[in-house]
């Protein structure tokens, strides 16, 4: 079973993915939290698979939340997915930073959201890819008034098939779709993955994506 926990202040939308997700087989909700601070408790106390993470919250907001889960040694296991609308770009970017697996906007589709945890409790993050070059390339900013990217030492310890496998993992391509594209092994793909992930220090898929966008090796578009 995946055991989730659901942080968000309002409590309809908290009953709406309960009654969702408990609909799954393999899906559990064992827990509700109204703000951020309640969900870092909850965490410590039921250590779910994954937690559904409201952005806005009352008391100690979703960003906050998430990166105390995160920073956390003991709740490593834990996977965080932040809930955010499309006015909240800013916020997104930071919860990813802060060690976010991926997130999700609040009108997607029931069968992707159970995609989504399901996902994301096997250790895969990053959701809704289209959507996550959006908001990332929102945030970093677009034109002439658009930030300067980073240029890191972890970028230059990438191999050049290292770097294609970023873009790709940016692009929202899972394992096996990248070891499709690059004619080679599924189980070749996620070393590559793997090892780029622990050259520039990524903790996840996710902010992975997040340093192809930082460092240039992705362009917003």
């Amino acid at each position: 079973m995946i055991r989730v926990l659901l942080a968000d202040d309002q409590a309809l939308v908290r009953a709406g993915f309960r009654s969702l997700l408990d609909s799954a087989a393999d899906i559990e909700v064992v827990g509700e939290a109204a703000n951020g601070g309640q969900a870092i408790a909850l965490v410590r106390e039921l250590r779910p698979d994954v937690v559904l993470m409201d952005i806005q919250m009352p008391e100690v907001d979703g960003v906050t939340a998430t990166r105390r889960i995160t920073d956390d040694p003991g709740l490593c296991g834990v996977r965080v997915v932040v809930l955010t609308t499309f006015a909240e770009e800013a916020n997104v970017f930071a919860a990813l930073r802060s060690g976010a697996s991926g997130f999700l906007v609040k009108d997607i589709e029931p069968g992707e959201l159970l995609h989504a945890v399901r996902i994301v409790a096997r250790g895969d993050a990053l959701l809704s890819p289209s959507v996550t070059r959006t908001v990332i390339a929102r945030s970093l900013g677009v034109g002439p008034e658009a930030r300067p990217r980073l240029e890191p030492p972890e970028l230059v310890l990438l191999t050049g098939r290292e770097r294609e496998v970023v873009r790709l993992v940016a692009a929202g391509l899972s394992n096996d779709e990248i070891a499709a594209q690059l004619v080679v092994s599924p189980l070749t793909a996620k070393t590559h993955v793997s090892r780029a992930m622990i050259k520039v220090g990524a903790r996840d898929r996710a902010q992975l994506v997040v340093f192809a966008y930082q460092t240039g090796l992705v362009t917003p578009g």
